[in-house]
């Protein structure tokens, strides 16, 4: 017998009460974030290389990433870190066919490139503040930061460490070579270890500040050499993540689940 209707079962499994999201900043929202970001920070460097286009907006930094997450941050939301990333590209959720800027690397206190040298010994004296015993390099994630005037700085901003902001030891930022999916650490989503294989690459630099930028050109890279942290091009994205939340409809629903276990536990 080929039945007309279809069965309607309940899942057999235990519903998660918080499910994180993520998604390009674009639609409505990301229009509206994008021009709020620019009304605070009407300097921000290369912001004529940003546009809303196509429905998503086209280009990053990690001056305009920052700028971009003071305002998500009131709305409960965040930009990616590349822990994020890398778990987006692993569950395949995002097509990551772009470039996108996940953190700022500080490998000592001044920089040998100058328009970075200011930030760079800025951000060392926030970091050994925080931690004195404090490592380098470390790994600092962009939604950890904040902007702030600096007319001392070649941007015409500086980087201030919120209070909740993760400073991270990364030796393998190091290091130049290859690495594989399977290899990367899920909490930071860096490599564990590199490989000699022509793998996925990662590519640093030896002193100062720069940029981690997750990328694909012809495979996915990983890149912290990075010296002009002010460059955009329109291949950049900025990538929203909202952390586990439970909405009312799962909470319902596995309210209602409990209650039912309840009174089949009394019938028998």
């Amino acid at each position: 017998m080929q039945t007309k209707s279809k069965f309607q079962g309940k899942p057999l499994v235990e519903v998660p009460k918080a499910i994180p999201y993520v998604d390009f900043l674009g639609k409505d929202f990301g229009r509206e974030v994008d021009q709020e970001a620019r009304s605070r920070h009407p300097n921000l460097p290369n912001i004529s290389n940003i546009n809303y286009q196509d429905g998503v907006v086209q280009g990053s930094n990690p001056f305009y990433v920052v700028a971009v997450n003071e305002v998500l941050r009131q709305e409960g939301l965040r930009t990616a870190t590349q822990a994020d990333l890398e778990k987006a590209i692993r569950l395949g959720v995002l097509d990551l066919n772009s470039y996108e800027d996940s953190a700022l690397v500080l490998r000592s206190e001044g920089d040998s490139y100058q328009p970075n040298d200011h930030l760079s010994r800025s951000l060392h004296k926030q970091v050994k503040a925080r931690d004195p015993k404090a490592k380098y390099p470390v790994m600092i994630p962009l939604n950890g930061l904040e902007l702030q005037a600096d007319q001392d700085s070649s941007y015409g901003l500086s980087f201030k460490l919120r209070e909740d902001s993760e400073i991270i030891y990364a030796p393998i930022l190091t290091k130049d070579g290859n690495f594989t999916m399977r290899d990367i650490d899920e909490k930071t989503g860096l490599p564990s270890k590199l490989i000699n294989s022509e793998c996925l690459e990662i590519s640093t630099k030896q002193d100062g500040l720069s940029r981690l930028i997750w990328g694909c050109g012809w495979k996915y890279y990983l890149s912290s050499n990075g010296d002009n942290l002010g460059r955009s091009r329109s291949d950049g994205r900025v990538v929203v993540v909202r952390d586990p939340v439970a909405p009312e409809y799962l909470d319902a629903y596995i309210a209602k689940l409990k209650q039912k276990y309840k009174e089949l536990k009394k019938k028998h």
